[in-house]
């Protein structure tokens, strides 16, 4: 069995990879150093630094490059095959100075060009300046989160925690999600310039870091089909 192959079945069956060693340390330090360099204050969130940003694929060039990498789109296109194109992209870090604790929940909305009411797509927000919407389930089971760790991700610095499986059962309700903890948890330990892969609806939480250090995390959405009824992914790399 390849390498690509264990991806695939990890994916298809539990949710999630975990693939050390796709970025060099050098490729490391250049995303940082970019990253730091971010000006956009629409898409930039800041508690005593930057801990989020939003858009980007479109603030942050690096990013994009990143995200059209050999290393990062093969990856992509191992679960979701030669179509995989990358549509959104987001920046977290928890520090001291800006910590917090994410309950049990799927990734259940996309960003999109311009607001269409089409048949199953609802409710609708805006974050950052750009629009969000939830799809049907149908659109998510074609997506795939790529999470590039900048830092070693360990015990102690607010590690993700997904419950293997749970993305073989749809769109959760928040009376599904509160009864989920009966279910058996895997906790991510991810090194510096390792990958995460994950699929949208399985069932993830993380709780606020206990370490002073930086958990600097790229969060990648690759999708792999376009949208219905004239609506646009907002950012359409294809």
């Amino acid at each position: 069995m390849t390498h690509k192959d264990e991806i695939t079945q990890s994916i298809h069956k539990a949710g999630f990879a975990i693939v050390a060693g796709v970025l060099p340390q050098i490729e490391v330090k250049r995303l940082i150093l970019r990253l730091e360099q971010a000006d956009d204050q629409t898409s930039i969130r800041n508690c005593g630094g930057v801990y989020a940003i939003r858009n980007l694929l479109e603030v942050v060039p690096a990013v994009r490059w990143l995200a059209l990498s050999t290393e990062i789109k093969t990856l992509a296109e191992s679960v979701l095959g030669g179509k995989a194109f990358p549509v959104r992209g987001t920046l977290f870090d928890k520090t001291p100075g800006a910590n917090w604790k994410v309950p049990w929940h799927q990734d259940l909305s996309i960003s999109v060009k311009t607001r269409r009411e089409v048949p199953e797509f609802g409710p609708w927000s805006t974050k950052a300046g750009v629009l969000h919407v939830q799809p049907p389930v149908s659109v998510l089971e074609k997506m795939l989160a790529v999470r590039i760790h900048l830092d070693d991700c360990g015990e102690s610095n607010a590690p993700l925690r997904v419950i293997p499986g749970t993305h073989c059962i749809g769109r959760l309700s928040p009376v599904q999600l509160a009864a989920i903890d009966v279910r058996p948890a895997v906790t991510c330990l991810v090194p510096a310039g390792g990958v995460l892969l994950m699929h949208p609806l399985l069932v993830h939480s993380s709780s606020a870091s206990q370490s002073p250090l930086h958990r600097r995390v790229i969060h990648l959405d690759f999708a792999s089909c376009a949208l219905p009824c004239g609506l646009e992914w907002h950012s359409d790399m294809q």
